[in-house]
């Protein structure tokens, strides 16, 4: 199974692909998608759009995993995150793939073994299941990785209990 995970942003995405094989976890591809700053709202959410959408094509995933919103102070900082989360979901949506949703904290515990791990602590869990050489740069690309090994753990653990 292949999924995508994404963490979403209107300056930056972050995206990465992760197949589960008989073998374990394998990274696809990972990377980031940005948009220029003086760019018009509506101008870098079309950028965003069909950029997830050529990741798409390009990779045909069977699932995608996008980071549910959470924030404390910065409104201004969630609305343009929830933005790029709709764009994504759009994307996603119209092209039949299907969608899980997680909080940072499921991410953590899926990928560290703990919700309350530190950022640096989740992407070194995130290079050894992926068996890199080095940490994902950036740290979008990384936090996506996350997002889609948190996936296809909760994925592997649904068919489990579906199975008793």
């Amino acid at each position: 199974m292949l999924v995508i995970g994404i963490d979403p942003g209107t300056a930056i995405t972050g995206f990465g692909l992760v197949r589960e094989t008989e073998n374990g976890l394998e990274m696809v591809d990972f990377g980031a998608i940005r948009t220029p700053a003086g760019m018009p709202a509506e101008q870098r959410l079309l950028m965003l759009y069909q950029e997830i959408k050529q990741i798409l094509l390009l990779h045909r995933p069977d699932g995608a995993a996008v980071e549910k919103l959470f924030f404390r102070r910065n409104v201004t900082t969630a609305i343009a995150v929830g933005q790029a989360r709709g764009v994504a979901l759009l994307a996603l949506a119209e092209m039949g793939i299907p969608v899980g949703e997680y909080t940072p904290m499921a991410i953590k515990q899926a990928v560290a073994g703990w919700g309350g791990a530190e950022k640096l602590q989740v992407q070194e869990m995130v290079r050894a299941l992926l068996q890199l050489d080095d940490i994902p740069h950036p740290d979008d690309a990384a936090d996506a990785l996350a997002v889609a090994i948190c996936h296809l753990h909760s994925h592997r653990l649904t068919n489990l209990l579906d199975d008793h």
